[in-house]
């Protein structure tokens, strides 16, 4: 059986190196005629084969409804708190396992282990909030005897709100989104453990404030490392807000409830970044995005014109929900274990190669001077940088076409589609053979990652294309018949990056500027601290301003979280 598998795949295999310059047609819903890698089902073609310059056009950028690049970044943020924190409205299910050895905590009133499934914390200050009694309680330490099934939803996926943060988890337990249920976490996690039995699925990940594991059975796979009588303070006998939709008025004298309820938020922050939380190894050949449009084709007229912030799930039809059940229940019972790509160091290697440098041009760039000299040497420095992320795709045959030279239907910048192309598919080329072993879920990885740098590729190319043409250029220099208007050159750049970044939106550009001091932290407003709120009328401005009476929205930071830095000690303030 083995040998036969083998012999297939190597046919697959050499089938797909004689279709080097041809379409490769693959399916990403199981169904025929689906084409997942273009995600927009416009036009098939996978940029791994394309190496026409036709089809490395600088005028092509990617269509108003690619997701290639929410896949991307949602890929790259997986168990990560502050990019989840951020976007709280999550849209993966990921299957993955607790390792064997793995502590995971649950804080209760009582002194009995609990009988059917509950929620367990990766830190064990997230589940002292939850140690609740006249003066004391018990805190119970469980350590996994084996790896642990697990499924994890991104987002602020335990954030009790009906804004969207459960939409993904709700299809699954309820096959339909019910926002009114928020609250309803006991039916949902009964719900959810019912469900997975089928799969041995012993648990599902979440997060808030900080990570957990909703654990189906405590008596299965896990084992008592301790159960401890801890002493809290008396009037602390009910401090955590987690069961009422409106968080209690924090006291700037720092109660002990208070403190508590910080440093669970201080626990999260560990995990804001790359590696995120590591106890939680995740499968992504198993992925299932609902930004997968050929998944999940209805959401697409629900996201459109919306800004990220309030996608999410709701609006799903009763087919699309049924075809994400169907595709779940595959990854998680597939016998096969994909290609072996590794698929998150491969964004965090894109993203460690550009985020820095893309903010530096950004800062670079944002600059303005009456002075023509300043102003020149300012625009070297940026063509620098760009030749220095260029600089493995600059080929010695490169031939530099005049900017005065004007071909009709041919983009100035045309002659540098080598490059552009080298540096689009210079992290996928060497996939070509493993194509045939990928899951339908490693196809839309790939395809998002083809989507990002390509369009990373595509624009920062262009830049550099045209710096060459201005006689900016070092490693390419030419002779100008006039001076460039380097003014006109700088804004279009600034233009340029603006809208690259704005389409990438990674989290690690958000940041507390300045930076926070030794006795803070900087923080995203989150649930249920900054419990989103309702839109509210307020009472308009009075004057010239306002011509109308119409009311304004009250502002809600939890609705478009940005960072601030908060105090790590006494007086606190959220």
């Amino acid at each position: 059986m083995r040998y036969q598998s083998l012999v297939v795949a190597l046919s697959l295999a050499s089938a797909a190196l004689a279709l080097h310059d041809q379409q490769y047609p693959i399916s990403t819903a199981g169904e025929t005629h689906v084409r997942p890698l273009d995600i927009t089902n416009d036009k098939p073609h996978s940029y791994i084969y394309d190496s026409s310059s036709e089809k490395w056009r600088f005028d092509e950028g990617p269509p108003d409804n690619a997701t290639g690049n929410l896949i991307f970044d949602s890929v790259h943020s997986l168990l990560q708190h502050w990019p989840n924190t951020r976007y709280r409205n999550g849209h993966n299910i990921v299957p993955g396992v607790i390792p064997t050895g793995t502590l995971l905590y649950h804080g209760t009133s009582r002194d009995t282990i609990p009988s059917g499934p509950d929620w367990t914390a990766t830190d064990p200050e997230h589940s002292i909030v939850f140690v609740r009694g006249y003066g004391s309680g018990w805190l119970l330490t469980l350590a996994a005897t084996r790896p642990l099934k697990v499924l994890y939803f991104d987002g602020s996926s335990a954030a009790k709100v009906s804004e969207g943060t459960m939409d993904t988890q709700d299809t699954i337990a309820w096959g339909e989104v019910q926002p009114e249920r928020a609250f309803d976490e006991i039916s949902r996690i009964k719900d959810l453990c019912q469900w997975g039995k089928e799969f041995g699925i012993d648990g599902f990940a979440r997060m808030e404030m900080d990570f957990e594991v909703m654990l189906c059975d405590f008596t299965a796979g896990v084992e008592v490392v301790s159960f401890l009588h801890v002493r809290v303070l008396q009037k602390d006998k009910n401090p955590s807000p987690y069961r009422s939709p409106s968080p209690p008025p924090l006291d700037p004298d720092a109660s002990h409830a208070v403190i508590r309820t910080f440093e669970v938020m201080h626990s999260g922050s560990w995990h804001n970044h790359y590696p995120g939380d590591s106890r939680i190894v995740l499968d992504l050949a198993g992925l299932v995005s609902l930004y997968d449009i050929a998944l999940a084709p209805s959401l697409v007229p629900v996201r459109a014109g919306l800004e990220r912030w309030d996608h999410r799930v709701l609006g799903i039809s009763s087919e699309d929900i049924s075809q994400v059940k169907r595709r779940l229940t595959e990854v998680i019972s597939r016998p096969d274990q994909g290609s072996g790509i590794d698929w998150k160091t491969l964004t965090h290697v894109i993203v460690d190669r550009y985020a820095n440098r893309l903010e530096l041009m950004q800062h670079l760039l944002n600059f303005t001077s009456s002075d023509s000299q300043e102003l020149l040497q300012r625009a070297k420095l940026v063509q620098t940088q760009l030749y220095i992320m260029l600089a493995p795709y600059l080929l010695d045959t490169t031939v530099v076409t005049s900017a005065d030279t004007d071909t009709p239907g041919l983009h100035p910048s045309q002659w540098a589609s080598p490059v552009f192309r080298l540096c689009a598919t210079t992290h996928t080329t060497g996939m070509i053979n493993q194509i045939p072993l990928m899951t339908s879920s490693e196809r839309l990885l790939l395809k998002a990652v083809e989507d990002t740098t390509r369009e990373i590729c595509r624009v920062t190319t262009n830049m550099w294309a045209v710096g060459v043409m201005s006689g900016l250029d070092i490693l390419f220099p030419i002779e100008l018949n006039k001076e460039p208007d380097v003014a006109q050159i700088m804004n279009g750049w600034r233009q340029d990056i603006l809208k690259l970044i704005a389409w990438l939106d990674w989290s690690i550009w958000i940041k507390c500027r300045p930076a926070c001091g030794p006795e803070e932290m900087c923080y995203l407003p989150t649930w249920p601290m900054n419990a989103p709120r309702s839109p509210r009328p307020r009472e308009p401005p009075r004057g010239p301003r306002n011509a109308t009476d119409a009311p304004a929205e009250v502002d809600d930071p939890a609705d478009r979280p940005q960072p601030k830095c908060i105090r790590r000690i006494s007086p606190y303030k959220f």
